[in-house]
């Protein structure tokens, strides 16, 4: 299908799109990398007067580090994740996660921060966002203020921004040593969104047992989530099997799955308990080898 008619912005500052967006709150859409926007508009499910191209706003792309806390532009995109030698060597499991988003195709267009804004459920991003204790930036016409990423999502395809904010970065904190992280998915087989996905931060104490754990879930429910009590059930533990599996059920709960063509909400309770093991697992093994 065509996409209805619309007019195109091309702004090429934050206050000039942030002062439209507050002048059209509901007939305004950004324009970010469009693999996310572009299909729904094409569908008609999306039918905006305006599309706000950010493209040409200076000071929205790159990464780097500073002061322990990596930076990433809103507008950076999935393959600049992933290629990163600051991602790959302070954050290797943003560029695992990264990496598995789309095809080829999608990474080298997609941006991070169209990918969180737009907060599909089955995005790969959120987990690991989750998981890392990291932070959105984002301007409006009030100025700028930070959401923790265990706010940022609220609902499906609804995040805590407001109509004039936009995303201009996002906050990482390096993690500490004795870390290991790890992002495993159930990838639906042709658009590579995830069934299900779980990143596992986790950090041992010298004696092997677990200081802290962080479990993000995608996929099973309107919204990504993070598994507390799972989490906090490993704690003290010497990330065993018995652990292992405690917690996978224990993430299971905290999900309320939903049922699709693609899976029931029984398998998909099943794919969150199955891939928690599966990412703590990985991510202790990544710790102990660090």
């Amino acid at each position: 299908m065509i996409p209805s008619a619309f007019e195109y912005l091309a702004p090429t500052s934050l206050s000039e799109a942030t002062a439209f967006l507050a002048a059209h709150p509901e007939d305004a859409k950004l324009l970010a990398g469009g693999h996310s926007l572009i299909p729904l508009m094409k569908l008609r499910l999306a039918t905006p007067k305006y599309l706000v191209d950010l493209q040409h706003i200076p000071g929205l792309k790159g990464i780097r580090e500073t002061d322990g806390v990596v930076e990433i532009g809103a507008l950076t995109t999935h393959y600049e994740v992933l290629s990163s030698s600051v991602v790959r060597e302070r954050l290797p499991v943003l560029a695992e996660t990264a990496e598995v988003i789309g095809d080829v195709q999608v990474r080298n267009r997609g941006t991070i921060g169209g990918s969180l804004a737009h907060a599909d459920p089955a995005a790969d991003y959120p987990a690991t966002i989750l998981a890392l204790d990291a932070e959105i930036v984002a301007v409006g016409t009030g100025g700028e203020r930070t959401i923790k990423a265990t706010d940022f999502f609220v609902d499906l395809l609804t995040t805590a921004l407001k109509p004039d904010e936009i995303i201009t970065r996002v906050r990482i904190p390096v993690p500490a040593p004795g870390t290991g992280a790890s992002y495993q998915k159930f990838p639906h087989p042709a658009s590579r969104y995830a069934i299900v996905g779980v990143a596992a931060v986790v950090r041992l104490n010298p004696d092997g047992t677990c200081a802290a754990a962080a479990i993000g879930i995608t996929g099973a429910g309107s919204k990504a989530v993070r598994a507390r009590a799972a989490e906090s059930g490993l704690v003290g533990s010497r990330l065993d099997d018995a652990a292992l599996q405690r917690a996978g059920a224990a993430a299971a709960e905290a999900v309320d799955p939903v049922g699709d063509i693609h899976a029931s909400a029984e398998y998909r309770r099943h794919l969150v308990r199955e891939f928690t093991v599966r990412a703590l697992r990985a991510a202790a093994e990544r710790a102990r080898s660090r």
